[in-house]
C-alpha cells in the first residue's frame, strides 16, 4: 500500500500571478526555478451532489467557502484544469481533463464535448509537440482525455513526443476492471455503490479512447507511486480515491507545492477532511490520506494547488478550530 511521505519543511518564495475573473487566462505559480501553470478546460459543477455531505447549508456553515468557493447560497464551485510544469530541463503536463468529442453517454455535459483546450494551451503559450512529459495523477475520465485526440481516423497522442506515466498500482487495478462485466446502475442500494458503478462503466471507454492508444504508440511507462520524475519533481502516493492515485510535488530554490490530483476535491474538504465523494474507491483510505496530507502541509510552508479548486485555486494549508483552512 502507498504512503504520504512525510513533506520536507521549507521556506517558501512562491509568487502567484492572478487569473482575471473573465476569460480563459492563465494562473501562474513561481516555485524556485520552476513555473506552473493552470489551463482551464471549463467550470465543474455538481460538486455538492458529488461530496454528499456537502449540503448547500453544511458547506455555508464553513465561514471560508464563499465567495471563492461556493456561492451565496452555499452550492460549490470548482475548476477542471490542467497544470504545465516548466523546469529548467524538462515541460511536464500535469492531468489531461475531459477532451474532446469523447463518447461519456453517462455524463451528460461530457459527452462528446468541445471545449477548445487546445486553443487554449497554444495561447498559453505551450506547444504539444514540444512537451517532455505526461503526469496523469489517476486514470478517471476528467483526467486522461487529452491524452488523446481525434485525427480523423483514430485517437492519436496528443502529445506525440511525450512519455506518458502512469503509477504502475493504478493501471494494475483498471486491468482487473476492464476484466469485469458492466455493472447495473439501477442495482445500486446506496450512492457509493451508484457511483462505483458509473465509472466502472464510463472507464471502458476511457481506457479505449484515452489510455489504450498511448500504450499502442509505445508512449506509456508504468512507474512507482513515488517516482521521481526530474531533480524538481516527484509523485506522491495519495491514495483512496483509486488504488494508485499520487499527486504531483515540485521542490525548487527553497520552495514547494503539491498537485493535489482528486485526493481532495474541493476546499470545504480541507475544513471536513472525513467528507468524501460518490466516486472514491475506498472512502476511509481516502480520509486518512486527507488527513494525514492536511496534518503535514500545516506545518510547511508547502503550497496546496487543487486540481479541481477554482480561482484562486492554491494556497497553504493551517490548522483552525480543531481542523483546517486553506489561507492564501
Amino acid at each position: 500500500m502507498c504512503s504520504i511521505p512525510a513533506l520536507r519543511r521549507i521556506s517558501s518564495s512562491t509568487t502567484l500571478s492572478k487569473r482575471p475573473k473573465q476569460g480563459k487566462d492563465t494562473m501562474k505559480w513561481t516555485i524556485g526555478q520552476v513555473t506552473i501553470t493552470s489551463i482551464v478546460e471549463q467550470e465543474l459543477t455538481g460538486i455538492n451532489d458529488l461530496i454528499t455531505e456537502a449540503t448547500p447549508q453544511a458547506a455555508s456553515e464553513i465561514d471560508w467557502m464563499h465567495p471563492d468557493f461556493a456561492d451565496e447560497s452555499g452550492n460549490l464551485t470548482g475548476l477542471v484544469q490542467s497544470f504545465v510544469i516548466e523546469t529548467p530541463t524538462r515541460t511536464i503536463v500535469v492531468d489531461t481533463c475531459v477532451g474532446d468529442g469523447k463518447d461519456r453517454p453517462a455524463v451528460e455535459h461530457w459527452h462528446r464535448a468541445q471545449n477548445g483546450f487546445l486553443d487554449t494551451f497554444r495561447q498559453a503559450g505551450f506547444d504539444p509537440d514540444r512537451i517532455d512529459i505526461v503526469l496523469c495523477t489517476h486514470m478517471h475520465l476528467d483526467h486522461v482525455g487529452w491524452n488523446t485526440y481525434w485525427d480523423g481516423t483514430a485517437w492519436a497522442p496528443t502529445f506525440p513526443k511525450a512519455r506518458y506515466l502512469f503509477a504502475g498500482t493504478e493501471f494494475d487495478f483498471w486491468q482487473r476492471e476492464y476484466s469485469l462485466p458492466e455493472m447495473d446502475i439501477a442495482a445500486a442500494k446506496t450512492p457509493h455503490e451508484m457511483g462505483a458503478a458509473l465509472i466502472h462503466n464510463i472507464q471502458h471507454l476511457v481506457h479505449a479512447d484515452s489510455i489504450l492508444p498511448i500504450f499502442d504508440a509505445g508512449l506509456a511507462d508504468l512507474v512507482s507511486c513515488d517516482f521521481q520524475v526530474c531533480d524538481e519533481v516527484a509523485l506522491v502516493p495519495t491514495p483512496g480515491h483509486t488504488p494508485g492515485h499520487v499527486s504531483v510535488a515540485v521542490r525548487s530554490g527553497g520552495a514547494a507545492a503539491i498537485i493535489t490530483g482528486d485526493c481532495i476535491h474541493h476546499p470545504c474538504q480541507i475544513a471536513r477532511p472525513h467528507w468524501g465523494t460518490l466516486v472514491d474507491n475506498d472512502p476511509a483510505a481516502a480520509a486518512k490520506t486527507r488527513e494525514r496530507l492536511f496534518s503535514e502541509l500545516s506545518e510547511s510552508q508547502t503550497l496546496l494547488i487543487g486540481s479541481h479548486f477554482s480561482e484562486p485555486t492554491a494556497g497553504l494549508v493551517r490548522r483552525k478550530a480543531g481542523s483546517y483552512r486553506l489561507t492564501y
